[in-house]
């Protein structure tokens, strides 16, 4: 078990780490800007909580959580979702700096991060697929593509969660 988890997250997400993380008998630090609603005195406690001024500041700064963790003597990273939690070079940088990374390992966040290399990864297993099609090149592309499926389509971007703000400047994915 670990003795103490840096939170790289927040908000609800990161006080149901900080909760997991008592239950757990780990004593867990939050790495988070200053937002409300804070979460309440009592599981602030003792935490080590720490603030700087922006998103993309603290939360996307590989080397402030790095140094964070190691300030605050954490021997492992929880990112939550979002942000880093799906970042395989820092994944790969925590374990280069003796630090455990709470999630995928660095080969998994690879081999399934996007979703056309996830999906070529299924159809080799044989996994089971809904219908899609392949790399859409632009509008008339997709259109003879959802002709083919059938309405109605949804389209994804290959790369950004589903409707992902963008970490620095709050931006939707489109």
């Amino acid at each position: 078990m670990f003795k103490k988890i840096l939170i790289a997250n927040r908000g609800e997400i990161a006080l149901r780490i900080i909760r997991a993380c008592r239950e757990l008998g780990s004593r867990p630090s939050r790495c988070s800007p200053r937002r409300r609603p804070r979460a309440p005195r009592a599981l602030r406690r003792r935490s080590g909580v720490h603030r700087s001024a922006a998103a993309a500041k603290s939360y996307l700064n590989i080397p402030a959580i790095i140094s964070a963790a190691e300030i605050t003597a954490a021997d492992a990273i929880h990112p939550g979702y979002g942000f880093l939690s799906e970042n395989a070079e820092f994944a790969r940088l925590c374990g280069k700096c003796k630090l455990t990374f709470i999630g995928p390992t660095p080969e998994a966040m690879r081999a399934w991060g996007d979703k056309v290399t996830a999906r070529e990864n299924a159809k080799r297993f044989g996994l089971p697929l809904l219908v899609g099609s392949p790399v859409l090149k632009d509008a008339a592309h997709a259109l003879e593509e959802a002709k083919r499926i059938g309405f109605p389509v949804i389209l994804k971007a290959s790369a950004e969660a589903a409707g992902a703000a963008c970490a620095s400047c709050g931006r939707r994915a489109r």
